[in-house]
């Protein structure tokens, strides 16, 4: 790629990831190489089980903690965002990644596990034909400033609202 942009997907409606995760498929699907860090997960959800499939082109690496965190963040927390920036920049670096993606980036920064300063650290260090995303509730000022392509998704309506929880392979 010989430009790559900054994509945000913020918003409190659903759709972030799965926005995120149809343009890794898309982008396996042209020959790129994918790096995917998730912030705020743990575990074996199902969108792990199907990239795993594309393990040649799409790399996923697990930074969360596997709790919501309220408040002041745990100091294991604030670890394994700092792990996670760390390789999510390695990865943006060595040249072998066409697009990089902060997955819950925005929730990180909004629950104060990585500071806006962190955030525009990497923004500033992206090469030129890296495609760089980040999804998530809210979003650190100055990466909103930046960012070429911003979609806030907007709930309308939810089932969640009737009280359906999440279904695996839907919403998990």
């Amino acid at each position: 790629m010989e430009k790559g942009y900054i994509q945000v997907y913020t918003g409190n409606g659903k759709g972030k990831t799965t926005a995120a995760l149809g343009l890794t498929l898309r982008a396996a699907g042209a020959g790129l190489r994918v790096y995917i860090a998730q912030f705020m997960k743990k575990g074996h959800y199902s969108e792990i089980r199907a990239l795993e499939r594309l393990s040649d082109q799409v790399t996923v690496e697990q930074f969360g903690t596997g709790r919501f965190v309220l408040g002041k963040p745990d100091p294991e927390d604030l670890e394994a965002g700092r792990k996670g920036l760390a390789a999510a920049g390695q990865a943006m670096l060595s040249g072998e990644y066409d697009m990089v993606v902060l997955e819950e980036a925005n929730v990180a920064y909004e629950s104060k596990i990585i500071s806006e300063r962190d955030l525009m650290d990497f923004v500033s260090a992206k090469p030129d034909g890296v495609e760089l995303v980040l999804t998530g509730r809210g979003g650190a000022p100055g990466v909103l400033e930046r960012a070429d392509l911003i979609t806030e998704m907007k709930p309308v309506r939810h089932y969640f609202e009737q009280g359906v929880g999440a279904r695996t392979g839907i919403e998990s």
